[in-house]
């Protein structure tokens, strides 16, 4: 048992540079952390007390300590005697009600004889989560978390990322995971991207066609939209999740204090659905296809009564399984050509009084909207839903830049920031470097992302408060492997959880990457999650000028090894070490490649920096 302990805890060690940093190696960085003096010493008998022995949060933790290897009880602290309610080597988790506590904040006091933690509803599961990163394992296996005292609580309460099924579909196993590691940073929505032109993957009762064709596609597009060389891989493609898969996943979410929050796309983005029911189409006696490569199709829905009968009856199905406040029904990139050439839509905008095309995508999602609010749930839609008018109830994903968020809290609507330009699309390169995957494009270094603040400078105080939060979103067209996903998603997704959850003053870039993220990234490891080794602190591809160098570097993961090359060749296990800083001389009129590759314990491996010294 002892052995699985150390195994599932040994991550979780604090590194001598978390001793030194004001947050204690925790991310997302707490509103206030105040060191104490001395440890508490984590046993086999120590008592877990709870006010509240059925909450989420607490089975949630004595289940994470079964797993590591102690099986404490937990006693309900409403039967003890009230001298005994603060006992020495004991854990009490309460869940506090204070007005002074905000929403989803906690309190934790840890003491060098017991730990107090006190959470506002899901706040007492996000306090554990803290717990849970300030345990460390000292040389001899004895568990402790260092005496401190943090106050605690979100920026923002909608703290989402995003995950794409429909370009390439990902299990029932891997979705958990993906669920898993958004609550370890304490971020709190999972935007579900189920339907688009490459695949149908919720079940549909009175539909099944949805997923008998429209969950298929006979091959799929393998290079970069745009190329004029057509590479498929002439392999058929499918997947899909039955209603009960889905269930179980919105409990397991539910669990972890993570709404999900589904996306049928509508009016565009809907090859696979008009593939599977042609009626759905302005054109019902063409043939259709499920598309097998990206980007924008003409083919879309036709705002006929029938499209949106089937529209509601599939809605309604999709709001049965999923309890939470918001439906997203995309609204993005839909192609207005089949409109344009069809009589019905020309009377259509004429009988309706529409001014055009961009009307009638309005007039199409009012009427959504009207039937989604009918049934107690509001929707979300991407920026475009701002063309031709915004629903009344809508709230506004931001995608293409701040301008449409702007405008949308202007006009007193709630708004999500997610703007690409922002180091928000985790499917854009990490590095601009031919040594990283094939990607969409773009480029969004884990700096440009842990530098974005949600809140627009135009915007008035009271219009500041309808950006309700943020999001980073994970679309995969280049992205087929759970292996690549969570490469693409981290360490990313930790600079986002500090974007949506921590104070700006507390903020600071250096701590984060040097400090705090070399810190986690070992975690991560322990829990089998894939991710980009960061190169080492220090080497970069650039050239310096002049004749003697100074190298000085430190490792981005805790435990990992740097090693360097001065011959050109590009650096792995077999060459030397750096150990301690470098001083290189460089003859006159001569140009040495300092490379550097970071390699952790488990094998992981760093792009290849080329650092060119050069004595002109």
């Amino acid at each position: 048992m002892k052995k699985v302990l150390i195994v599932i805890l040994l991550a979780l060690s604090v590194p001598c540079f978390a001793q030194h940093d004001p947050y204690m190696g925790i991310v997302p960085a707490p509103v206030s952390v105040k060191k104490g003096n001395g440890e508490f010493k984590l046993t086999a008998e120590t008592i877990i007390l709870a006010d509240s022995p059925n909450h989420k949060a607490v089975r949630f933790f004595t289940e994470y300590l079964r797993k590591a290897g102690f099986s404490n009880t937990v006693t309900d602290l409403n039967q003890l005697a009230k001298g005994n309610k603060e006992m020495k080597n004991s854990i009490t988790l309460s869940v506090n009600t204070k007005s002074d506590l905000p929403a989803e904040g906690y309190q934790l006091h840890v003491y060098d004889d017991h730990v107090v933690l006190n959470g506002k509803g899901a706040g007492l599961f996000y306090g554990m989560q803290t717990l849970i990163q300030l345990l460390q394992i000292k040389n001899n296996n004895l568990i402790t978390i260092p005496c401190t005292n943090i106050k605690d609580y979100p920026r923002f309460g909608y703290r989402g990322m995003h995950l794409d099924v429909s370009r390439h579909f990902f299990d029932v196993d891997f979705v958990k995971k993906y669920i898993d590691v958004m609550a370890m940073y304490k971020l709190n929505t999972f935007h579900w991207h189920l339907t688009d032109d490459q695949g149908w993957r919720i079940e549909i009762k009175k539909y099944p066609k949805l997923t008998e064709i429209g969950s298929k596609r006979a091959q799929t597009k393998i290079n970069r939209a745009g190329i004029d060389l057509e590479l498929y891989d002439n392999t058929p493609y499918e997947g899909f999740y039955t209603q009960d898969q889905i269930r179980e996943i919105v409990n397991y979410a539910t669990d972890r204090f993570i709404t999900i929050v589904p996306e049928i796309e509508l009016p565009g983005h809907s090859m696979a659905a008009v593939a599977s029911y042609p009626e759905l189409s302005c054109d019902p006696k063409k043939t259709y296809k499920v598309a097998e490569t990206w980007g924008e199709f003409k083919d879309v829905y036709c705002p006929t009564e029938e499209t949106f009968k089937m529209m509601d009856d599939i809605l309604f199905e999709v709001m049965l399984l999923f309890p939470g406040k918001y439906i997203h029904i995309g609204g993005d990139e839909c192609n207005k050509t089949a409109w344009k050439n069809s009589d019905f839509c020309k009377q259509l905008i004429a009988d309706k009084n529409l001014k055009d095309e961009e009307g009638l995508q309005s007039y199409f999602i009012r009427r959504i909207e009207q039937y989604v609010n009918s049934q107690g749930h509001s929707i979300i839609g991407w920026d475009e839903i701002l063309e031709g008018g915004l629903a009344p109830n809508a709230t506004v994903m931001s995608w293409r830049g701040e301008a449409g968020g702007i405008k949308a809290a202007q006009q007193n609507h709630d708004v999500i920031m997610t703007p690409g330009s922002a180091g928000m699309y985790f499917d854009h390169t990490q590095l601009k470097s031919p040594l990283e995957p094939l990607s969409i494009g773009g480029n969004a270094p884990l700096s440009k992302t842990y530098s974005y603040d949600p809140v627009p400078a135009e915007l008035n105080k009271d219009e500041q408060k309808h950006i309700i939060g943020v999001q980073a979103n994970l679309w995969t067209e280049y992205i087929p492997t759970p292996a690549k996903a969570e490469y693409m998603l981290l360490p990313r997704m930790l600079a986002l959880a500090e974007v949506a959850w921590s104070p700006l003053a507390n903020k600071d870039f250096k701590n984060f990457s040097e400090s705090r993220i070399p810190h986690q990234l070992p975690r991560l490891d322990a829990a089998g999650y894939n991710y980009r080794v960061p190169t080492a602190i220090g080497a970069s591809d650039t050239v310096l000028t002049g004749s003697k160098f100074n190298i000085e570097l430190t490792t981005p993961v805790e435990g990992a090894t740097i090693y360097y090359t001065l011959d050109g060749y590009n650096p792995r296990e077999t060459d030397l070490k750096y150990t301690a800083p470098l001083q290189i001389t460089v003859p006159d009129k001569m140009t040495v490649d300092f490379k550097t590759i970071v390699i952790t314990p488990s094998g992981k491996r760093s792009v290849v920096t080329d650092m060119k010294l050069q004595n002109k």
